[in-house]
Formats: structure tokens, sequence, C-alpha cells
């Protein structure tokens, strides 16, 4: 047998049987063959080391960027958010003061983040059925809660709910506040606030009052006045300001407590009267009608509008939805239907919203125990 050739002594010199032609290794050309069939191993062995090292360095470098790039993108104002259409669910029926700034809101939205905003009602037990929708919703920004004070009222007022309030939910922004207004029907012999307490103390267990679901703040104003006027309205829940308003003009109901734009339609229709607002101070929109603290001392009651996430979405989308938020209650358009329909615009941080939401929290679980109001 002749002298291997290069390519067929490297091929042997890999599967380790060099040893077995060592007797034809007897020239210089021979013995030069083996010697470049091992240098020419060890560089195929020192690439494919190399090629390896450079695939784990490759496969970690995407691991590590695959963690950071979410939250890179958020922080860099979003790039990949909005992928889809943002669904914005408000727990009360359509036509009353959460529905209108919830259309306003959408509409903002949807001029600057390029992708529809879609108002989503999903109305009854209080508020509780669009909360819990948000609650269970993916933490991506997609499905967002535009809510009032009975997210805070019903953390107290049920026994039982299929959520958290304290800990389901990332406030984005306090949006607006908003003084509720008591409206009586047309068709009661009061003209005045201080008419309708010295008729309903007078007659008690006869009238009855409206409100937007159990457990809402208008629900709660009411047994509010019951408390410190000692009258015994009867209690009938709605869904929503609208149709509790409503009731009220076809003297359904006797009175209600309601935001003042889900009211003043009905207002200026004449169909009903506004006796009263709950804050401490009157309302802009209504002049002359009177707080109800100048009669009933110590009442107070109010309304805000809050935007909330879901609990587990990044810090940087919250940022970004408070940032989309900020922007739309800047425009002029937006600020004059707000402030025409007696909602005062207000635009928060998620850090105030937070804190205050915390406050309101415990406020009402004050009011709700006062009262002894339940919910079934």
């Amino acid at each position: 047998m002749g002298a291997l050739c290069p390519d067929e002594l490297r091929a042997e010199y890999r599967r380790g049987e060099i040893a077995r032609f060592s007797p034809q290794l007897n020239s210089r050309g021979s013995i030069w063959c083996l010697r470049a069939a091992q240098r020419a191993t060890k560089v195929l062995a020192l690439s494919r080391l190399t090629i390896r090292g450079r695939l784990a360095t490759c496969v970690a470098a995407a691991l590590a960027l695959s963690t950071v790039l979410p939250a890179t993108c958020f922080a860099a104002g979003g790039d990949t958010y909005p992928a889809r259409p943002v669904r914005l669910v408000v727990p009360f029926a359509p036509g009353g003061g959460l529905d209108i700034l919830a259309r306003l809101l959408g509409q903002k939205f949807t001029d600057s983040m390029r992708q529809t905003a879609i108002v989503d009602n999903r109305t009854g037990a209080g508020g509780n059925i669009g909360a819990e929708i948000v609650a269970k919703a993916a933490p991506d920004g997609h499905t967002l809660l535009l809510t009032s004070t009975s997210l805070a009222v019903n953390a107290s007022l049920y026994s039982q709910l299929p959520y958290d309030a304290r800990k389901d939910f990332a406030p984005v922004s306090l949006i607006a506040s908003v003084p509720l207004v008591l409206v009586v029907s047309a068709s009661i012999p009061a003209r005045s606030l201080k008419e309708l307490v010295a008729l309903i103390k007078a007659k008690p267990g006869t009238f009855t009052f409206a409100s937007n679901g159990s457990g809402t703040t208008s629900h709660l104003s009411g047994e509010l006045l019951n408390i410190l006027t000692g009258a015994k309205m009867t209690h009938v829940p709605y869904k929503g300001g609208a149709p509790a308003t409503t009731s009220v003009a076809t003297s359904e109901t006797n009175m209600a407590f309601t935001t003042i734009p889900s009211a003043m339609a009905q207002i200026r229709s004449g169909k009903v009267n506004a006796l009263a607002v709950s804050t401490q101070k009157p309302s802009s929109v209504l002049p002359g009608v009177p707080t109800m603290a100048s009669v009933v001392p110590g009442f107070e009651t109010d309304n805000w509008y809050g935007l909330f996430a879901p609990a587990a979405t990044p810090r940087p989308l919250v940022e970004r939805l408070n940032r989309e938020v900020l922007r739309a209650l800047k425009a002029p358009d937006l600020r004059e239907v707000l402030m025409r329909e007696g909602s005062e615009p207000i635009g928060s941080s998620p850090q105030f919203f937070a804190e205050y939401f915390s406050n309101e929290l415990a406020k009402y679980a004050k009011v709700v125990k006062a009262s002894g109001a339940t919910v079934n």
C-alpha cells in the first residue's frame, strides 16, 4: 500500500485509527502528511468551538433582549402599543355622564394612538360587572376601566366581590370631578330643598328615590339623606344615571341624586327641578342652586371619574396611558363639554390617583357603615 494522501490520512486520524498505518509512515513525505493532518484537525476542532461559542453568545443576547425590549418600547413611547383597538369598559348605561366622557375620551384616544378606542357599556351590579371584566383582562393596555366613585363604594358595600378593588387595578388618572345634583319630579309640591326636607320628614316611608345602581354614590347620597333627616325614603336602583333621571321626569320615582350631565336635559326641559348639589361648593353650571349642607348640615358626597388598567400592567404602559389622558384633557373641545355639563377636568398622575383612591376606599367604608346600606 502506498503512502496515504493527506485527505485520507486526516479522515483516519479523526477516527483514532492512525496507529495502524504507522508502518507506512516511513518517508519524509508521509511524516509531513501526518503533521499536516494533525494541524488541520486542530483547526477544525477550534473552529467548531468558536462557532459553538458564538452561537451561545447570540442566544444569550437574544434572551436578554427579549426581556428588555418590551419595557424599552414602552419607555420610548409605546412603539408596539396599541397593537389592536383599545376597549374602554364603562360599567353603566349609555347616555349617562360617564358614558359621555368615555365617548369624548375614546375619540381623543383614537386620534392620538391611531387605533380605534371602543366604548363597551357593561351595566349591572352597581358597576361590578364591568369592573370584573377589566380586573381579569390581560394587562396589556387594550382593556381599560373608565368608572366612577362606585368602585370605591362597592369595596365596602358588597360582602363578596369577584375582584379586589385594592389589588386588581392600576390607577391611571383621576380625570374629572362631578357634583351630584338632587332633582325632584315637577309633580312634587316642593320648590326648594327646605320645602322638600320638611315634606319627606312629615311623610316618612311615602317617597322614593332613584339611583344609578345599588352601591353607587347616588344610592349612598339618598341613604345619607335618610340618616340626616330621619326620612324613610325607598331606594329604587336603575342601570345608570340617564334611566334614573328619566324615572323622575316621568314621576315613576320622586327624586334622585344624579350627575349634572345626566340631568341637564331634563332640568332644561322643566320636567325635573334641581334643588341642591351634593358638594361643599355650588356648581357654576347651576347658578342659584344651593348646596345640600346649607339645609342639611353634614351632608357632602361627590362623584369622580377615573381610568384604571389591570393591576399587572407594566408601569411604562401606565405612564403612556396617563400621558394620553392628559393630552386629551388639554383639548379645548373636550374641556368645554366637560365644564358645560358640570364636570371639573382634573387629570392627575398615576401616583396621585393611587393615593386618592386609597383615601376614597377608607372614606366610603365609613359612609357605608354609618348608613347601614347593604346589597344582597
